[in-house]
Formats: C-alpha cells, structure tokens, sequence
C-alpha cells in the first residue's frame, strides 16, 4: 500500500479478498461487485468504472499505486462515476464477460482490466493497464477519466449505441459455445496434436516462442496420446525436462512459477499460482510413471514439498498464490547477487554449484542478479563429474537447504491466503496423483485433508458447495469449475486410496452441478443464473486451466466407468454432443475437449448415436427446438444392389411432440425426412397417436418413434434431413430441418 493513501478506509475493509483489501485505503470510493453498487449507478444515471484484477497481479499493484492513490485522480472518480473493484478469482463468470468486452473493444486483453459500463452493465470503453499520465503509447487515467465522462454528458447516444453493438457481439461470441453436433471422432484429438507439432519448439522444448507457459491442456493431450504416439511422449518429455531445468521451476524451494518471459525457461515471471502446481504436479507424476525416469519424481516431489510447506492453510485447505514481487521489485525474492551466492555458500561450494545452477558467467537478470537454472540435463551434469545422478544430488541437496534457509530471511512477497473449490481440486487430484506414482502416503494424507476441508468448511450445513473461503467464511455459490475440478480430485483420491466415501462424495457434487449449473440442452453453464451478469456462458475452451467443461466430461465418464449408471454416460454424450460442431471445427481451443471426445469413444462404443443433429442458423429458438430430438442411427449391411437398410430411431424430449406425417393440422408442419448426398426409398415413417389440442385432435410422435427404410449415398458427405416442427402445452417452436450427418 502506498504510504500516501488516506488513512480513512473504504468499503473494500469489510471484504475478505485480499485483493480487495490492497485497496481499502484507496481514497477512492470503492464498492465490491454487488446490489448497493449497482442501485446507485441506476439511481444517479452515473457510468461505472469497473477494475478487475487479482492479487498477485504486477501491473494490478502499479496502477494502485499510481492512480488508484492519488487524491486528485479519486476525486474525479468519485465524482463522475461509481467505481467497483472486482477479485477475477472470485468471480470468474464476471472476469470471462468483461474481459471479452476488452478484447472486442481494445482488441487486447490482460489484467488489471479496466472497464467503463452503463449502468445497465454494458461496457462501452475498456482497457488494461493505464499510466497516470500519457505515455507507453496509452492515454493517461486521469486524461482518460475526464473525457469519458464528458461524453457521457455530452454524446450519451452515441455511447449507448456503442455499448449495444459491444454486448451484441459478446452475447453471438459467448453463446456461440452451444454449436450442437456429434461427438467428435478420436480423430480430432490427433489433428489436434498435429498442429501442437507444428509449434513445437524443437530446441527448448514448450510451444511457440517468448513468452512461454506451461499451458497444461497442451500437457495433458500428450500424455493421453504419447504411448500411441512416440512424437507424442517425447514432445512431452522435452518439455518438462526443460521446464525442470529452467529458472520457471524453483530450483531451492520447488514449485513453478506462472511463466517464462524467454524461449530458454530462464527468466519467470515470479508469481506462483496453486492452479499451474495442481496440475504440473499431477502431470510429472504421471511421467514418472510413464517412464520410470528419476528427474520428473524428484520434481513432483519438490512441487508437492512447496504446496505442503508454503501454500497450506492451518485448516486443511491450500491457499491461491504467492506474489512476484517484494516492496515493488519483481522476483527480489527468488534471485541472487554473486556476492549473496558467495557469502552463503562459501568459495568451495559456490565454485562447485556455479556451473550446475548457472551462476558461473555474467548476470542476466536486472540489477546485476541470477535465476537459478540447472545449465544442463542433469545425466550430462553427473557425467561431467563422473557419478551418478542419484550421488550428484546427494552433493547439491546440502547446499540447496543452505541457500534456500538464507533465502528464508528475506522479506517474503505476500501470500493470497484464500482457498478456492476449484484450484483446491486441481491440488488435491495432483497429491492424489503423486501419492500413488511415487508410493508417498503423506501425499495422499495431505489430499484428503483438502478434500475434507472443501467438503465441509465451504459446504456448510451439507448445503451447496461454495467458492471461496478465506478468514473462516466460505462464499458465493459455487460454479462449474468448483465442481469439475473437485469431482476430478475426488475420484483420483478414489483411485489412490480405494475409499469409498470418495466417490460418494464425487457423485453427490455431480448431481449438484447438474442440478444447479446443467443445460437441458446438454452440457453445463458457469455459473447459475442471476441478474448481475449479462449473459451465460459455457467454459468450452482451454485456457490457463484446461476447460472446465472437459473436466465435468471426464469426471462423468469415469463415474458411469465406476458406477455402471447410464446417467452418466448420457451426461458426458450430450454435452459433448451440445458444442460438438464448435470442438470439431477448433481443436486447437479445445485440446481437453477432444481428450474428452476420445475417452468417451473408447468407453461408450455402440452406445453413441450415429447420426447426430446440427442446425447452421445460431437463432437461440431453433437451437432449442434441434435439442429437442436425440437421434440414434442405425445401418444394416449392403445389399448386392448397393442399397442399405436403415433405422433412424429419434427420442423426443419429454414434454414435447412433433406432428405426423399423416393426420397434421391445418398449419402446422408435418414431420418429414429427406436426402442430401443420400438416396432413399421405402421410407416408412412412424404413425402419430391422437393428441388434444386447443379443441381439437392431432396425430402426434411423442417419446420414441422409428423411420425405417433404405438408403444409398450419392456423395462423400451423406446426410439425412429430418424436418419437423415441436410443441409442448404452452407453445410451438420455429419449424426446423435439421442435418443428421451419418458417420461412419
């Protein structure tokens, strides 16, 4: 906090996000996201500034420190708008929606994200980080402040028009998550390789260039394909053994941090972030195993040693984040002046140790300074001392405990010390991972406790689960990371330890989810409904995390793997099924997502529908009316003719009924099925049963019904055209033709 800031506190001093509560003394008149702040900006017709960041962001800190404590800047904030800070991690449902609106305005993105709204929550202006005054090729904040409000008073048309089109094209781009088609084939998974093989960096390892991130997602998909594809597993396997080695992995107290800023791995970016160790944790173990190789236990190991010794809350959960900086100087934690390396270790041990951590030639980091880095695979290292690589640690271990305790005495960079469902998921399903891989019962031990803690502190009273503990108050309800992310825990803890109650307690989250966040249409919302958000989204692509959609399809394959119960499977295929043509046409955006397509193939065999529905128009009530039907396609062997016998049974949803052929009223459409590339002969569509309606008698198709026929394809893509209109007892929706690609 800067030591000019008012003394007086905000309302942020009644939060709990210690994000929130950096800006407590801001002289600013902050509000949390919520009803008061939201009823003052309709009450005075005021816009409203909107910072969201979170709290190990740097740029976040400086813009707080620059603007946000500056007397003359809050005044003209207070004054002209009504101003809200936003914990990305608490809401992230809020942070997708309005970091979508940056991208399409500011067609960049990042935090902190500074955004200005109507006070009907559309946002008209945004960006990211704003000096205080005009530089960096930015306007200044205050400059910035000033203009906006005069065109809010001045040209109010002109902005509330740009603030339509803006929520327009947010509300076709996040709803166009919802693309129905079929579950992909396991083909999509290996397109999806292809092209990470294209990005491979051969060198380093990793993907793409500067700067580089771990990106589990892109992890994952090698790990499911490398023991079919060797490009795969050695992709993989130079990756993490340059990860390992660089100076993104803490060579003195484990763990990773959030990315490199070079090609090499040398230099991070210092903060470290549960969600990127739950997952690296998992990752490494599971390559251990793959492999039998020493180098990824022993970092697995040190990944899981750092979350037990600096990331565990006294309760049983694990915290968010450590910061990257200290009093304003990124990574002062974490580096080494030659001199401080020489003090701790003495002119023997720093000769011995300069060549292995890369302290040995001139400093690379700013201030003169070295990030520690293994300079060479550790065999290559060993082999230069000619011993072994189990000896050669034997060597280096006593003196990383002497750097690492000298390390200790310097002023540490804050702690986020919130638990959060979802990261705690990810931390748990990689202790449960690591536990088993390397025989390590106190890992397993430690995952339970997390799992007890997020079971019964941030579900109070057996209640619905929810987010985001801190200060021994759990809050907001849960959406549908918490719970993919905490069934994936609570299964691998099954696996790992063969109790029961872990699944029982999966399966119990996973009804909630369904009942809470699922879409009739299948597949499951982010968060569930309210009237502070704009629209609702689905979490269908990769990003930091792999998507949480993917994950809940995953955890529903391996509880019907589990259970036997058909629910589940029908859970994971409509999902599926409901952004299918979306993954099938972006596999690169959904890695985890053609994982999914792939696992339920193996698993559901037969079982998956054939031939699968997809209207082009993105129209929300011709959606709904495709999602009305589950077509099942079945195919009988050729004759000598060329012509195949078919069945095409089609479920139709409860509640609803489609219009025979024979016997339909006056306007309304009658169900028909047709070719495209196909022919068809002796169609035998099914006979309507008597249905009353508004006064009068119709031949209606309700529940199960069956064409049978024969067809023969005229051309490489075969479809069949089943054209219908469907009603329920308050309503008929769009007549729809809808595309049943016939897959083989």
């Amino acid at each position: 906090m800067s030591d000019s800031a008012s003394a007086r506190e905000n309302r942020l001093a009644h939060e709990t996000s210690p994000y929130l509560l950096l800006h407590r003394r801001n002289p600013v008149d902050w509000y949390p996201w919520g009803e008061e702040a939201l009823t003052r900006a309709r009450a005075e017709d005021k816009p409203i500034f909107l910072s969201v960041g979170y709290s190990t962001c740097y740029w976040c800190h400086v813009m707080e420190r620059e603007s946000f404590s500056d007397p003359d800047v809050a005044a003209v904030m207070n004054r002209d708008f009504v101003n809200i800070k936003l914990d990305r991690e608490e809401r992230p449902e809020l942070d997708e929606i309005y970091m979508t609106a940056t991208q399409f305005i500011a067609e960049q993105g990042g935090w902190p994200n500074s955004v200005f709204l109507t006070p009907e929550l559309k946002p008209f202006y945004a960006g990211t980080y704003f000096p205080p005054a005009d530089r960096y090729g930015r306007p200044g904040f205050g400059s910035l402040l000033a203009a906006l409000s005069e065109a809010w008073r001045e040209r109010r048309d002109e902005i509330e028009a740009q603030a339509d089109e803006v929520a327009t094209a947010m509300q076709r781009y996040l709803e166009e998550r919802a693309a129905p088609g079929g579950v992909p084939g396991v083909e999509a998974a290996e397109r999806s390789l292809q092209a990470l093989g294209r990005r491979f960096d051969s060198a380093y390892g990793g993907f793409g260039m500067a700067p580089k991130f771990p990106t589990p997602s892109n992890l994952l998909l090698l790990l499911e394909l490398a023991d079919e594809h060797p490009e795969a597993g050695r992709m993989l396997t130079e990756t993490l053994d340059r990860m390992a080695r660089g100076g993104i992995c803490d060579q003195l107290g484990g763990g990773f941090h959030r990315y490199a800023t070079d090609r090499e791995w040398k230099v991070p970016h210092f903060e470290k972030m549960l969600y990127d160790n739950g997952l690296l944790l998992e990752i490494y173990a599971r390559e251990a195993a793959r492999t039998g190789a020493a180098e990824p236990a022993r970092v697995a190991r040190d990944v899981a040693e750092w979350m037990r010794r600096e990331m565990s809350a006294p309760e049983g959960g694990f915290w968010s984040a450590i910061d990257a900086e200290t009093a304003g100087d990124e990574g002062a934690f974490y580096v080494w002046r030659e001199g401080e390396l020489q003090a701790a270790l003495g002119d023997e041990d720093a000769q011995f140790l300069a060549p292995i951590y890369g302290f040995d030639g001139a400093p690379f980091f700013e201030g003169g300074r070295y990030v520690l880095h293994l300079s060479a695979p550790v065999a290559e290292l060993a082999s230069r001392r000619r011993v072994g690589q189990d000896e050669l640690w034997r060597q280096i271990d006593p003196l990383r405990a002497r750097l690492l305790a000298v390390r200790a005495t310097r002023a540490r960079p804050a702690t986020d010390d919130k638990v959060l469902a979802e990261w705690n998921g990810m931390a748990i399903g990689g202790l449960a991972a690591a536990g088993e891989a390397l025989g390590e019962r106190w890992m397993l031990d430690r995952a339970a406790a997390a799992a007890d803690f997020v079971l019964t502190r941030m579900r109070p009273g057996r209640g619905p689960l929810l987010h985001s503990s801190r200060a021994g108050a759990a809050k907001i309800p849960a959406f549908l990371g918490d719970y993919a992310y905490m069934v994936r825990g609570l299964l691998a803890l099954r696996r790992s330890t063969g109790e029961a109650r872990w699944l029982d307690a999966a399966r119990d989250l996973f009804a909630e989810l369904e009942s809470r966040l699922g879409d009739p249409r299948g597949g499951w919302y982010t968060a569930a409904p309210s009237d502070d958000i704009l629209f609702r989204s689905k979490d269908i692509f990769d990003g930091a995390t792999p998507a949480a959609s993917a994950i809940a399809v995953l955890g529903a394959i391996e509880l019907f793997e589990l259970t036997g119960e058909e629910s589940y499977l029908e859970s994971a295929i409509r999902a599926l099924m409901a952004a299918g043509a979306l993954i099938d046409h972006q596999v690169e955006a959904a890695r985890t997502m053609t994982v999914a397509s792939r696992r339920l193939r193996q698993v559901a065999g037969d079982r998956l529908p054939a031939a699968v529905a997809h209207v082009e128009r993105e129209d929300p009530l011709m959606q709904e009316a495709a999602a009305v039907l589950r077509p099942n396609f079945a195919l009988e062997p050729t004759g000598d003719d060329g012509w195949q016998p078919f069945t095409l049974r089609v479920e139709i949803a409860e509640g609803f009924h489609l219009h025979a052929d024979l016997g339909t009223a006056e306007g309304m459409i009658a169900t028909r099925l047709a070719g495209d590339g196909v022919e068809l002969r002796g169609v035998r569509s099914p006979a309507g049963r008597p249905l009353a309606v508004g006064g009068e008698v119709i031949q209606a198709l309700r529940g199960t019904v069956e064409f049978r026929g024969e067809l023969r394809a005229a051309s490489g893509s075969p479809r069949l055209l089943l054209r219908y209109q469907a009603c329920d007892d308050r309503r008929c929706l769009p007549a729809v033709t809808v595309a049943l690609a016939l897959e083989p």
